[in-house]
């Protein structure tokens, strides 16, 4: 298939878990999947990368490679497969890297962050920028939570993707995994105990909820504990982004 009808198709969800590739969009997203161990398939290039001097850098960095597939499109042409309302120039199909709650048996101290049912891209991509950030072991997303390859929350991770541990698991594989694992799960609620109110076990999943709805009730039903922030009785709730970057932090080692 070729990279540009191959880009297209990868907008939607199905394409991407059928084929295992993503689109990764942007001059800073572009370099630091170069800069990665990530698999490229292929560039799709537009005149206007050349543009500023950093997109010039990065076209001249693609060519000097010489082992990544690179074709050079017209303006119009890029357009069909980019997403931004204004494209940089830049486009790349890459693998999703193959990554699975198994590959953290052994790992401890262990600190999962879980993405219960969240939904918005920018909040995702955001979150998984920050438990990189907070030195989390891997992001989990159950089902309900936007895939963590759309191109939107790529390009708000900002990179992270590359690097840092983000996959998606079912509920029940959560579970069989924290059961196996001896981790225990605590969730963040309003309605919970003052986060640092109790000892942080060594190994921990800590799940967040859905923007509007919260914890789905299977994940609240299985939590070891509720956790709250203490914020401000006039304020009736964070950003889900915010709460988990505030929480992660508190649990740090």
């Amino acid at each position: 298939m070729k990279l540009l009808t191959l880009a297209r198709d990868l907008t939607r969800r199905k394409a991407r878990e059928r084929s295992g590739l993503f689109v990764a969009e942007g001059v800073r997203t572009v370099e630091e999947l170069l800069r990665s161990r990530v698999v490229i398939r292929g560039v799709l290039t537009a005149p206007q990368l050349s543009d500023a001097p950093r997109g010039a850098s990065l076209l001249a960095s693609l060519v000097a490679r010489g082992d990544v597939e690179t074709v050079a499109l017209s303006e119009r042409d890029f357009s069909t497969a980019a997403e931004t309302e204004s494209p940089q120039g830049v486009l790349a199909i890459a693998e999703i890297p193959r990554r699975s709650l198994e590959d953290f048996a052994a790992v401890n101290p262990l600190t999962l962050l879980v993405l219960d049912a969240v939904q918005d891209p920018g909040n995702v991509g955001t979150i998984v920028r920050t438990a990189a950030a907070l030195g989390a072991t891997a992001t989990v997303a159950l089902p309900g939570t936007v895939d963590l390859w759309n191109a939107k929350v790529v390009r708000s991770g900002m990179g992270t993707h590359f690097f840092h541990p983000a996959f998606h698991a079912t509920a029940e594989a959560l579970d069989a995994f924290l059961t196996s694992a001896g981790a225990e799960l605590w969730c963040a609620d309003a309605k919970g105990e003052r986060i640092g109110a109790r000892e942080r076990p060594a190994r921990l999943a800590l799940a967040v909820g859905n923007e509007g709805n919260g914890l789905t009730p299977a994940i609240r039903a299985r939590a070891d504990a509720l956790v709250a922030l203490p914020i401000a009785a006039d304020v009736e709730s964070l950003n889900v982004a915010v709460a988990a970057g505030i929480l992660l932090h508190a649990l740090r080692h």
